[in-house]
């Protein structure tokens, strides 16, 4: 079971987060803008849910709601299951595991301080495709 410390895995990272009253599309465009699942739900600096790309797909267009007029309040998943920083990656893949969802917030004291996923768990090999399958789209796009 993986051993690396969660704290090690969102060193780096930055926090993406918006207030309830955020609408789903302006989450979308951010999600899409940095490349990532899900968005922490804040108030001021505590977390108080998650609105994932399920929750896009499952709540607001499959429930016919209008992304421009649905607040990500409306929609995200209220007090999610968070994770300790001083936690191992092995026990977030359990908790991921159990509770049926692939992003899960980091967090001490309420304050969100990073979010590790499904993909976290393939570490440095994960990174590393990623960084050859980027370069190699930018030397085709170069050569035209």
């Amino acid at each position: 079971m993986p051993s690396r410390a969660i704290r090690a895995i969102v060193r780096n990272q930055r926090v993406y987060s918006v207030p309830t009253s955020a609408t789903v599309r302006t989450a979308a465009h951010m999600m899409k803008e940095y490349r990532v699942g899900a968005l922490m739900v804040v108030d001021g600096d505590q977390l108080i849910g998650i609105f994932t790309e399920r929750d896009a797909l499952f709540r607001v267009l499959a429930g016919n709601l209008d992304p421009d007029r649905t607040s990500v309040g409306d929609v995200m998943t209220a007090n999610p299951t968070t994770i300790a920083p001083d936690r191992p990656m092995g026990h977030a893949l359990h908790l991921m595991h159990e509770g049926g969802f692939r992003h899960l917030p980091v967090a001490e004291n309420g304050v969100p301080l990073g979010m590790v996923s499904i993909r976290d768990a393939l570490g440095m090999e994960l990174i590393d495709f990623e960084q050859e399958v980027d370069d190699r789209d930018a030397i085709a796009e170069i050569l035209g």
